[in-house]
C-alpha cells in the first residue's frame, strides 16, 4: 500500500514554471518557433564547421530557446568567465547593443586541444572560471570569429543580415552590456564530442531582435506591394499573349495495316453526324464547342457552348454515328455548310463510291 501511495503522490506532484505577471512575455510562441528553426539551421552549419576544423565527429543541436530578463542571464555568469560580443549589421547599419555568446570552458578547451593536434581530452572537474593562456585566448578568438561570421547565414530564409565579431570580455560582471530589465532570448546549443561535451549560449537582446523583425515585416510589406503593383501589368501582358486554338473535327481508330496502306484520295470515316459539334481545345483542354462553316471565304467555327457543356451531347452524337456507320457500307460525303453564305467543298463520288478527280 505504501508503494502505491508514493507513486500516486509522484504523479500528483507536477512542476510548473512560474509566470511573472509584472514582466509579461513579449514574444509569441510563433516567434520562438521561428527562432528555433533559425538556430537549428545554425546548428547544422556550425556542426559541419567544427567537424572540419577538429577532424572529429561533433554533434550540435538546439537545446532550448527561452525568453527571460537579462539579469537572469547575467546572474548565471561568474567572475573570470570569457564571453564574446558580436554586433548585428543590416544593410551597413550596425546595432550598438551586442549579442553575447558564452561557451563553456570544457568544450572550448577540447576544441583548442584538437586544433593543436591533441585528442581533446578534458579534465572532468574543469572550473567554469578556467583561465585561458594567451595562446588559448588567441585560438578562442579565432574560433568565435568563425562562429559569429556564419551566424548570419542561418537567417537567409527570412532576411539578409550579418553578425560581426566585436571583442571578448574576460570579466563580464564588471561591464554593463545590456539593461538588467531588458528582455532577451537565450538560445542554448549542446555540443558533444566522444570524450567531452559543453554548451554554447547565445543571448539575443530585444533591441537586436526588434530590428530584425522590423526589417522582416518591412520586406514582407514591400513584397506584397510589389505583387499588387505588378498585377495589372501581368494581366495586360496576358491579354495580349497568343494561344493556339485547335478545332477538332473528330477522332477515329484504324488498324495499323489500314494506316500503312493509306494513299492520296482515300476517305477516312470520322464516325460523326453531319450536324455534330466541333471541339475547340486550348492547351489540350476542351474549352468550347461549335459548328463548322465559312466566314469571308475562310473556314470558321461558330461557338455554341463554353467549357464543354455539350460533353454528353457529343458522346450521344458519336454513339449514334457509330451505329449508322455500322449499317452503311459506303462513306458519306462532307455536308454542305449551313452557317455561311459560302458553301464548303463537297466531293462527288462515282458509282463505285470512289472520289472523282477534276481534269
Amino acid at each position: 500500500m505504501s508503494g502505491t501511495q508514493d507513486l500516486s503522490q509522484q504523479k500528483e506532484e507536477k512542476k510548473y514554471q512560474k509566470y511573472d505577471f509584472r514582466s509579461p512575455r513579449k514574444y509569441t510562441k510563433e516567434r520562438l518557433k521561428m527562432l528555433n528553426g533559425v538556430f537549428e539551421n545554425y546548428a547544422k552549419v556550425i556542426n559541419t564547421r567544427i567537424n572540419a576544423l577538429a577532424r572529429a565527429t561533433c554533434e550540435v543541436e538546439v537545446d532550448t530557446v527561452d525568453e527571460q530578463r537579462y539579469y537572469e542571464f547575467s546572474n548565471a555568469l561568474i567572475d573570470g568567465q570569457v564571453v564574446t560580443l558580436a554586433y548585428l549589421n543590416i544593410n551597413g547599419d550596425r546595432e550598438d547593443t551586442p549579442v553575447i555568446i558564452v561557451a563553456t570552458p570544457s568544450i572550448m578547451v577540447s576544441l583548442i586541444d584538437r586544433l593543436m593536434g591533441g585528442n581533446g581530452d578534458v579534465e572532468e572537474d574543469l572550473p567554469s572560471d578556467y583561465t585561458y593562456t594567451d595562446l588559448d585566448l588567441s585560438l578562442y578568438i579565432n574560433l568565435m570569429t568563425d562562429f559569429v561570421n556564419i551566424m548570419g547565414g542561418s537567417w537567409e530564409n527570412y532576411i539578409r543580415l550579418a553578425f560581426e565579431f566585436g571583442r571578448v570580455e574576460a570579466n563580464p560582471t564588471l561591464v554593463q552590456l545590456i539593461g538588467f530589465e531588458e528582455t532577451v532570448i537565450l538560445v542554448s546549443l549542446d555540443l558533444k564530442f566522444s570524450n567531452s561535451s559543453g554548451r554554447l549560449d547565445i543571448c539575443l537582446p530585444d533591441a537586436v531582435l526588434s530590428k530584425i523583425f522590423a526589417e522582416i515585416n518591412k520586406g514582407n510589406a514591400v513584397m506584397r506591394k510589389e505583387r499588387e503593383d505588378h498585377s495589372d501589368d501581368i494581366y495586360s501582358h496576358l491579354q495580349t499573349s497568343e494561344l493556339e486554338i485547335i478545332a477538332e473535327l473528330g477522332r477515329t481508330r484504324l488498324q495499323l495495316h489500314d494506316i500503312y496502306n493509306l494513299d492520296v484520295g482515300d476517305v477516312i470515316d470520322m464516325g460523326m453526324k453531319r450536324d455534330s459539334p466541333v471541339s475547340l481545345r486550348i492547351g489540350g483542354r476542351e474549352w468550347f464547342t461549335g459548328f463548322m462553316g465559312t466566314h469571308e471565304k475562310h473556314l470558321a467555327v461558330k461557338i455554341r457552348d463554353v467549357e464543354g457543356e455539350l460533353d454528353t451531347e457529343l458522346a450521344l452524337a458519336r454513339a449514334s454515328s457509330e451505329e449508322e456507320a455500322e449499317s452503311s457500307e459506303e462513306p458519306q460525303g462532307l455536308p454542305e455548310d449551313e452557317l455561311g453564305s459560302e458553301s464548303v467543298f463537297e466531293p462527288e463520288l462515282d458509282e463505285g463510291g470512289s472520289l472523282q478527280e477534276d481534269g
